[in-house]
């Protein structure tokens, strides 16, 4: 998850594995939105995805993942989709896993209010790490800036 600040420089990012939230990146969000000014926050899922890849593969052998990976899987299990295999059934959870974090990110009480008010957007994107492009999944939860898409006065 990365967040950009009105500066326009990066502020993050924020990484997890498998995109997946636990108490420290939440922290680190509402740090950059209440201290920063920052008005959008990326959830940013990538082609071979590592924790979303484990995820999948033990949920297909019937298993889970081990240790603290167990909380992981926790996450994405609910976002695997049943209907497809394989490499398929890989790349549509890393598009679906953007939408619970995005909705818990949103939920968060410090920041429902700047996500409702459209001070702060949220936005899915998948980067496919063949072609090096970033495709949209997820549509923004305000309008970014000036209106046009980009960020701005």
């Amino acid at each position: 998850m990365v967040g950009w600040s009105p500066a326009g420089r990066a502020s993050g990012p924020v990484r997890s594995a498998g995109s997946v939230l636990d108490e420290a990146v939440p922290v680190s969000i509402t740090y950059g939105v209440l201290e920063l000014a920052i008005p959008l926050v990326v959830v940013l899922g990538y082609q071979l995805c590592g924790g979303v890849t484990a995820a999948v593969h033990a949920a297909e052998a019937g298993e889970s993942l081990a240790g603290h990976m167990r909380y992981m899987f926790d996450q994405i299990r609910p976002v695997i989709d049943r209907g497809l295999r394989g490499a398929a059934r890989v790349d549509a959870t890393i598009a679906a896993n953007g939408r619970p974090v995005r909705s818990r990110v949103a939920a968060e009480p410090t920041l429902a209010g700047r996500v409702t008010s459209g001070e702060l957007a949220l936005i899915g994107v998948r980067y496919e790490r063949h072609s090096r492009t970033v495709h949209q999944t997820h549509r923004p939860t305000a309008r970014l800036g000036n209106g046009t898409g980009t960020l701005g006065r």
